[in-house]
């Protein structure tokens, strides 16, 4: 259980940060760079579920928990410890390719690509969605220097695709999606 009686430590005034088997890494290494983009992508995810409702509000629950998840297992550096670490696991990514698969049933296949937009909902999610593209990446970049759990490098490749989708659930089904028209407004 997490108990934070202190919010500052002043152990980062040095430009480090810790992990969680107490090893300490620069905050401008590509390791801290994932953790924070998870992050970013998570509060952005948060916004989105103020303005959901029902399912899709529980599943963005759901989500922002798992983002937590990954935080730690990124952040648990892959050598013996003396105790359980948090990873990512097969079941995550399986719940989001189901929830994709749910939510697409219901949605008209694109014929053409969707432009950021639509609702509030809608918006707001494919703002979440760049940002779990951004997490990915750096991710992949951290996975280079250090191998990660290869479920947490899965997930938030999945995680993209839900956003993607339930963008296009929240637009109606698809229904308001703000079509791309190639070259709509050139002279």
């Amino acid at each position: 259980m997490v108990k934070l009686n202190k919010i500052y430590t002043r152990t980062g005034d040095d430009g480090t940060s810790g992990l969680v088997d107490g090893s300490r890494v620069s905050k401008a290494s590509a390791l801290m760079t994932a953790i924070g983009d998870v992050d970013e992508a998570n509060s952005l995810i948060g916004v989105a579920a103020v303005l959901a409702e029902g399912a899709m509000c529980v599943n963005l629950a759901k989500i922002q928990n798992d983002l937590f998840d990954l935080g730690a297992d990124i952040a648990t550096p892959d050598k013996p410890v003396e105790w359980t670490p948090l990873r990512v696991v097969d079941a995550q990514v399986d719940r989001l390719e189901a929830e994709i698969d749910a939510m697409n049933a219901h949605i008209a296949p694109l014929t053409s690509f969707v432009l950021p937009g639509g609702s509030a909902l809608a918006a707001a999610l494919h703002v979440a969605r760049a940002a779990a593209r951004r997490a990915e990446r750096s991710a992949v970049a951290a996975n280079a220097a250090e191998p990660l759990n290869p479920q947490a490098l899965a997930y938030l490749n999945r995680l993209s695709d839900w956003l993607f989708v339930a963008a296009r659930a929240a637009n109606a089904n698809g229904v308001d999606d703000v079509l791309w028209v190639p070259g709509a407004s050139r002279a």
